[in-house]
């Protein structure tokens, strides 16, 4: 499956954004769809999660009151809501996609088979 993230852009602290992640090639079904982020600065971060067949989402702690995983399945679309953004939040944010992910792992980024090529996000201050 080929991954398109999009959605990216320069922003204000506080402003909203929506990320969305298209599968190409196949459909998302029977896989766990992912967003992290990665800075020069810092590892790749887990972000979200969520499982396409039965819509269960994960959000990492630091951010579950700010950014919000959900899914399209008309669009085959993954999304990641972004709200009050801060400018630590400023990375490049990648889509991902595992089949054979454990609930234990899918905040592991070597557990995703498939990456998108990433989307720009810059919060400005």
């Amino acid at each position: 499956v080929q991954l398109q993230a999009s959605g990216g852009g320069l922003v204000q602290a506080g402003d909203s954004l929506r990320l969305s992640c298209v599968a190409s090639g196949r459909t998302f079904r029977g896989y766990n769809v992912g967003w992290f982020r990665q800075t020069p600065e810092k590892e790749r971060e887990f972000v979200a999660n969520i499982g396409w067949n039965g819509g269960t989402t994960t959000h990492a702690d630091s951010l579950k009151d700010r950014f919000t995983i959900s899914r399209d399945i008309t669009k085959n679309t993954v999304y990641l809501q972004m709200d009050n953004l801060k400018p630590e939040d400023t990375a490049v944010y990648y889509c991902a996609a595992g089949s054979r992910i454990i609930y234990s792992s899918i905040g592991v980024s070597s557990s995703y088979d498939h990456w998108g090529q990433g989307t720009q996000v810059t919060v400005s201050s």
